[in-house]
């Protein structure tokens, strides 16, 4: 039996031979204009830029969200599940049947149940139960709807911060910022549609990838800005170029990737077009926005406001502020909640009043602001974490911490949600008498973001993008379901 050898080929002719495998290619998309070329390029662009719209639902009330989402996960049994019946219990035996299969992030043993340290009261006409350490944001309940049994299935900050902003523990995939823009677009042609802005000194673990586009076009993610410095890292013009220079090579740039696409057709080229436009216009627009000098002292009183510094307080009035000028989604990052009692920063009785005294004025001015702007009723507000916290407290490798800290607590925690469409003066759900577990009306994240998207005008099983095989949804492929019982 014989084998003929094959002739090996050289570089030159194996680069040649792909050329004229990607020039057939071309020329098939390019000329094929009644068949399936030119239908695949249709359906290509329609995605890429939200054109599909049998999303679209008529009842939208938000124009635009604000997510402020407390990095670290706080403690809701410190500020709004009061529960006497683990300060009754405090420093007793955890009952077993809570440990039972139970994992841990860092429990060992059996800890010891740990009662709330602050005292709680009912405010408003609603009675919502407030801890001391938001005495202003109290005053402000019958404004929000709580729900007191959100859910999730990841215990680490990472894949659960994941959870909350993209609706999968891993990276890669878009955040709800993205998906509201890909699908609805942006009121102002000259801001990003989807802006984020951080306090709290520090990144949230997973970093970037919580405001990612995934695999939507990488127009859709999310622009950081900072209250601190320039607006936006390297959108100014450099030293020595003036603003016609750089508009004189921005159109020759935008010539040249206008004939790359025409080549090649990748619909990447359209988002670094668009992406080029955009940072020309906010070099005029982003600083004008950021800029809180424009705002009265008795704004600067009612928020808190750090002239200057990158705070939690410069971020919620710059939210507003972006609001107003029709920036569709504003995520708030604020990192340092997360209260182990491993040190002080970490410490209920320290790091813990230090975060709430930063956030309650702020929050609180944010909610009023848009309310006496007319804003609130088309303004979603989302306040919440990852995660909760443990009923019992940490003890780490079995041994009890040197400051008073819980574990992380993935089974019931506390959200709440404030404006358009949304019930007010209302609290949702339940947990059992030591708020570990949840006791009634459990809420999945994915049920979360079915009424987040609801709320905004989009029908959460339509809203889709072909990616692997799959018709990709913010909800993943499990059944999710509007949570209408908190819609007013």
């Amino acid at each position: 039996m014989s084998f003929r050898s094959a002739k090996r080929q050289s570089l030159t002719e194996e680069a040649t031979a792909e050329r004229l495998r990607l020039d057939t290619r071309r020329q098939f998309m390019r000329t094929c204009a009644t068949g399936l070329g030119a239908t695949w390029m249709a359906q290509q662009q329609a995605a890429g830029s939200g054109q599909v719209e049998a999303f679209r639902l008529a009842t939208a009330k938000a124009k635009r969200v604000i997510f402020l989402h407390m990095i670290g996960a706080p403690s809701q049994l410190e500020l709004f599940d009061y529960k006497p019946a683990l300060q009754q219990f405090d420093g007793k035996d955890c009952p077993e049947e809570f440990l039972e299969n139970a994992q841990f992030a860092f429990i060992q043993g059996t800890p010891k149940l740990l009662g709330p340290i602050y005292p709680f009261k009912q405010h408003g006409e609603s009675g919502a139960w407030v801890s001391d350490q938001l005495p202003h944001f109290s005053k402000v309940v019958d404004k929000v709807c709580f729900i007191k049994t959100m859910q999730t299935d990841q215990f680490n900050h990472g894949p659960a911060q994941l959870m909350v902003q993209c609706g999968q523990p891993r990276i890669g995939y878009p955040s709800i910022g993205s998906w509201a823009t890909w699908g609805l677009g942006s009121e102002n042609e000259d801001l990003p549609g989807f802006i984020v802005l951080l306090s709290g000194g520090r990144q949230p673990r997973v970093g970037k990838a919580l405001w990612s586009s995934g695999f939507l076009p990488s127009v859709y993610q999310g622009v950081q800005c900072r209250s601190k410095g320039d607006p936006v890292l390297n959108v100014s013009n450099p030293d020595g170029i003036t603003r016609d220079e750089r508009a004189t090579a921005l159109r020759t740039l935008d010539r040249l990737n206008q004939l790359n696409y025409e080549s090649f057709g990748d619909p990447e080229t359209l988002t670094r077009m668009k992406q080029y436009e955009l940072a020309f216009k906010m070099q005029v627009a982003v600083p004008e926005a950021m800029d809180l000098s424009q705002e009265s002292a008795a704004t600067h009183e009612a928020y808190g406001v750090e002239p200057g510094q990158e705070s939690f307080a410069n971020n919620c009035l710059l939210a507003r502020r972006l609001a107003e000028r029709g920036v569709r989604y504003i995520q708030l990052f604020d990192w340092g909640w997360d209260t182990h009692g491993s040190n002080a920063s970490e410490a209920l009785e320290k790091g813990f009043v230090n975060k709430c005294r930063q956030i309650d004025r702020p929050m609180t001015a944010l909610l009023n602001d848009l309310e006496s702007r007319g804003m609130l009723e088309d303004t979603l507000v989302v306040w919440g974490g990852e995660f909760g916290r443990t009923s019992m407290a940490e003890n780490r490798g079995g041994v009890e911490a040197p400051f008073k800290g819980r574990d992380h607590n993935p089974n019931a925690f506390t959200f709440w949600m404030a404006g358009a469409g949304v019930r007010t003066g209302m609290t949702y759900g339940e947990t059992d008498e030591l708020g570990y577990q949840v006791a009634d009306a459990p809420v999945q994240l994915r049920d979360f973001h079915a009424t987040m998207q609801h709320l905004m005008g989009i029908d959460h099983n339509k809203l889709v993008y072909p990616f692997q095989g799959l018709d990709q949804k913010l909800v993943g492929v499990k059944p999710a379901r509007v949570i209408n019982e908190i819609l007013a």
